[in-house]
């Protein structure tokens, strides 16, 4: 089912602005190119290729004054983004699936390096059985690398997180991963507000690292570091990240007094009194709003939250909503094999030794690209509504019998 825009308030729309119907990929283009990115380095793999397509035209028309790197494999592409940041540029690079996988080893290399590159994965699923279509187990499986992760609902959030994420980027030092649902946003066009340049410079002026690659001023970048210092470089990794709710809050906020609309970094809609609430992220968000209205014409108390940071997980922020429910249905389009859900085990996680906790469902569905269909989440409710209690810790939904 196609997805909503996030609702702006009247007159808030930067008057400079000019709205344009693209795609999710052209969306994380735009919002690269309006970012001022200095290196983009690029190899291409379907469903991201428009991306850096987009970006390559940008680059050679001049619109975009960026050096184009093109490469011979993903893990080059963020080699060379590593080299990029280092040497103190903005650098930017896109990807999906077996790619991502690919820069397994390097996207470890770029967080414990502290380097603020900002990458956009398009969700795609996992082969084999090869599939070009949509699940999160890409991205999830980056989980631990220290990068930042927000997904995205709507074209309009990709080209805003895009922007957004080297805010946050360049605040706490570690790179961000901006995610987005294959064909559903990748390929799939609708009208985006594109704010004019000079408002975006006034969010995001020039990148001044700290330290960087210079010859009058010599460092070393990734040395051999003995457990005398090492510890400690991991132990400030963790508090970076920890800053992440932070710096994501505030770029958020100072995002909306610029352009007029924000995300936060998790969405509770229609939680008030709500006895059940949904958990979703991505684009099966936006189905489920359309449930939620249904049953709440016909008084059911139903709300949905919308978790849009993963990486660090916003846990009192999370708690904060769900402790008021009874039940809580979270809807996973992953999986971690022989667990179950991934954004439901981190929900059971932060709950931890709370004294008061919802009965937690935990749901996989539209894996490989599967569709989730109103049915799909209204099944999802009707399962809730009839147990009182999880029979199971996986409850499947969709297969076909």
């Amino acid at each position: 089912m196609k997805h909503k825009r996030k609702k702006m308030s009247a007159g808030s729309a930067a008057p400079t602005s000019r709205k344009k119907v693209i795609s999710g990929n052209h969306a994380v283009s735009y919002g690269a190119m309006l970012s001022r990115v200095q290196v983009v380095s690029a190899y291409p793999i379907t469903p991201q290729t428009q991306i850096v397509e987009m970006l390559s035209k940008l680059c050679g028309s001049g619109q975009l004054k960026a050096k184009f790197i093109k490469v011979e494999s993903e893990h080059s592409a963020m080699a060379a983004c590593i080299g990029a940041s280092i040497a103190g540029t903005r650098a930017f690079t896109a990807t999906s699936s077996q790619g991502l996988a690919l820069m397994h080893e390097l996207i470890h290399w770029a967080a414990n390096a502290r380097l603020p590159i900002v990458m956009a994965d398009v969700n795609r699923a996992m082969g084999p059985g090869w599939s070009i279509w949509t699940d999160q187990n890409d991205s999830l499986s980056q989980r631990d690398t220290g990068w930042l992760q927000l997904y995205c609902e709507s074209n309009q959030e990709v080209l805003d997180t895009v922007i957004q994420s080297f805010k946050i980027a360049e605040k706490i030092y570690l790179p961000v991963m901006v995610v987005l649902d294959a064909f559903v946003l990748s390929h799939t066009s609708e009208p985006v507000d594109l704010p004019n340049i000079k408002l975006v410079d006034k969010y995001l002026p020039p990148f001044k690292p700290k330290i960087k690659l210079d010859l009058q001023d010599p460092h070393s970048f990734g040395g051999l570091t003995t457990p005398e210092h090492n510890f400690e470089l991991k132990y400030k990794m963790q508090v970076a990240m920890a800053e992440g709710v932070r710096a994501a809050k505030k770029a958020d906020q100072d995002f909306k007094k610029v352009f007029g609309r924000n995300y936060g970094i998790i969405e509770p809609y229609r939680c008030q009194e709500a006895e059940i609430i949904l958990v979703t992220s991505g684009t099966i968000t936006s189905t489920s709003r359309d449930v939620i209205d249904e049953l709440r014409k016909k008084k059911q108390k139903i709300g949905l939250l919308k978790i849009r940071m993963f990486r660090p997980f916003p846990a009192q922020d999370v708690i904060k909503v769900l402790r008021r429910a009874k039940k809580v249905a979270v809807i996973d389009r992953n999986i971690s094999y022989g667990v179950g859900g991934i954004f439901c085990q981190e929900i059971k996680a932060a709950f931890g030794n709370e004294k008061k906790q919802p009965s937690i469902f935990g749901f996989i569905t539209g894996l490989g690209g599967r569709d989730v269909t109103p049915e799909t989440i209204m099944e999802i409710v009707t399962h809730t509504k009839k147990n009182k209690y999880p029979k199971q810790p996986i409850i499947w939904i969709g297969l076909k019998k």
